[in-house]
């Protein structure tokens, strides 16, 4: 979120100094074919409002990996077939476009059959059937998380690498638990209030409430934490686990807890790539005039990627897909860059934040602002202004299902857990329609 919104401010910069007329942004446009001719990639096709439509020039291609594939041509049902009945952390949108599109214009591709599976992916239980889960950062079992089989007994090393944790919950059986005691809830306070904001995660005043949420006695319950704190105090257990943190664990203190299950997460295969972020092909040359950056290439992070080298990824090989594309266009000097392709461009939050300065200071209560409560028709309450979000909710770069849990509802408090300050004072503006009637 914060590598976005310093792009968004970044771009509205630019237009201010150029007056508008150095980048255009096309939203709800899909792109589906790039354009070749002569063996050169010279600009793409894109449907929008249900017309096709063609844009010139070079392309750079960052639309993600292939996790929530699932389509007839699947590029997960070729390579991983096996992990199809699985559900993943990814939007609709990882669906392989962009590695398919790259493949049509001659581009190869490496890595493919190697997809990570994230062991914690989060179980809402009143939808657990659901395609998409939330993900349950791996911050939880650093803070002292630990997880349980169906008869809340412990079976791994809950810091080992993702494969291998999946791997062991695939030898139990389900539904597993993964639980925090207070102190390792309190260490990690921020995202366990935004899980169990999101109805992801249950507080409990006890183990023995644990116990019962499991379907297992207390004692049983009990003697897991026995054994678990015995091992922390020789700082490995038969797992090979050497780090214990937040021990003890004790049935008098409150416990926070998800189910959580395997899901598809990341997919390290994608588009071939040179040092230059260039696309290419099976002789290992450049697809002149196409890039590629972040998880819809493939290699960069072998068979196995590490936590958090994604963002690193996106914001190294991004920089150096831009800088790459800005040399190819010096160089090459494509005569298909016009000055139309340049102008008439204009920035959605730009009209959001003008729309508000026609905002009355009109105060509404909170049975009012209750009623507003639906997709089409959503307000929320924060820091007692209210905020009509409808227009804004398809295009929050979180979806509008986390806004809708909100609508209608104060959200302050999950608000100011995720967002910095400048944003609310950056963008809210254009949204405010008044505020709350003491």
């Amino acid at each position: 979120m914060t590598i976005t919104y310093a792009l968004l401010e970044r771009l509205e910069e630019i237009e201010k100094q150029t007056g508008g007329k150095t980048a255009r942004i096309l939203t709800k446009a899909k792109a589906t074919k790039l354009i070749t001719k002569d063996g050169k990639v010279i600009g793409l096709e894109y449907e929008k409002d249900g017309k096709t439509h063609k844009e010139e020039g070079l392309v750079i291609i960052c639309s993600g990996g292939f996790a929530a594939d699932f389509a007839d041509d699947s590029l997960l049902k070729k390579f991983r077939p096996e992990l199809c009945h699985l559900p993943t952390t990814n939007g609709s949108h990882c669906s392989g476009d962009g590695i398919k599109m790259a493949m049509g214009a001659g581009g190869a591709t490496c890595f493919m059959e190697w997809v990570q599976v994230h062991p914690t992916g989060l179980v809402n239980p009143a939808d657990p059937n659901a395609k998409v889960k939330f993900l349950a950062a791996e911050a939880l079992r650093g803070a002292g998380g630990i997880i349980l089989d169906s008869n809340g007994k412990r079976f791994c090393d809950e810091l080992g690498r993702r494969d291998y944790v999946t791997g062991e919950m695939n030898k139990n059986k389900g539904p597993f638990r993964l639980i925090l005691n207070s102190k390792a809830a309190k260490e990690i306070e921020w995202h366990c209030k935004h899980y169990a904001g999101r109805k992801l995660m249950k507080h409990f005043k006890s183990g023995a409430e644990v116990a019962k949420e499991i379907g297992c006695s207390a004692d049983t319950l009990k003697t897991t934490f026995d054994m678990y704190n015995e091992c922390a105090k020789k700082s490995t257990d038969e797992y090979g686990k050497k780090f214990f943190a937040n021990t003890p664990c004790v049935m008098d203190e409150e416990y926070y807890v998800s189910i959580v299950t395997p899901v598809l997460h990341y997919t390290m295969g994608g588009i071939s790539i040179s040092e230059d972020a260039e696309v290419i092909d099976a002789n290992n040359k450049p697809v002149p005039g196409v890039f590629a950056a972040g998880e819809v290439t493939g290699g960069v992070h072998g068979k196995n990627r590490l936590g958090g080298n994604a963002l690193l990824e996106c914001v190294v090989i991004g920089r150096v897909a831009g800088r790459s594309a800005a040399q190819y266009l010096l160089r090459s000097a494509i005569s298909s860059i016009t000055p139309n392709r340049l102008s008439n461009s204009l920035n959605r939050l730009t009209t959001v934040r003008n729309h508000l300065k026609q905002s009355q200071d009109r105060e509404f209560t909170k049975d009012e602002v209750s009623r507003h409560n639906k997709d089409g028709d959503c307000w929320i309450i924060l820091w007692d202004e209210v905020y009509d979000v409808t227009s804004f909710m398809n295009d929050h770069p979180g979806g509008k299902d986390s806004i809708l849990e909100y609508g209608g509802k104060d959200g302050t408090d999950t608000f100011d857990l995720i967002h910095q300050d400048t944003v609310l004072k950056r963008y809210g503006p254009g949204l405010r329609i008044g505020k709350l009637k003491k």
